[in-house]
């Protein structure tokens, strides 16, 4: 559970699944692109691959390598688990 709160953490990390939800199945090309004009942020595509392994490894985002291409999902399980440690029911304390 550590990793996934560190990957979520980062603001960029952030904007890569925000981009996923909204579309998954996306290569590192064109997730710089939508990053750079949906966001404005303008990394480097080695920085966005690493972003890209932080969230692999915290399970946010699963991908899958055909031919010379890698495509991205968001994968949502890791944060359900959050909400099932410390489900809420709405009311405040």
């Amino acid at each position: 559970m550590d990793d996934v709160f560190r990957a979520i953490a980062d603001p960029t990390r952030r904007a890569i699944l925000d981009e996923l939800v909204q579309r998954g199945g996306q290569t590192l090309f064109e997730i710089c692109g939508r990053l750079v004009m949906k966001h404005g942020i303008r990394s480097s595509r080695q920085a966005i691959s690493q972003h890209l392994e932080v969230l692999e490894a915290a399970g946010l985002v699963v991908a899958k390598k055909e031919g010379r291409c890698k495509f991205h999902w968001f994968n949502g399980k890791p944060l359900k688990a959050i909400l099932e440690r410390w489900p809420t029911d709405g009311r405040r304390s």
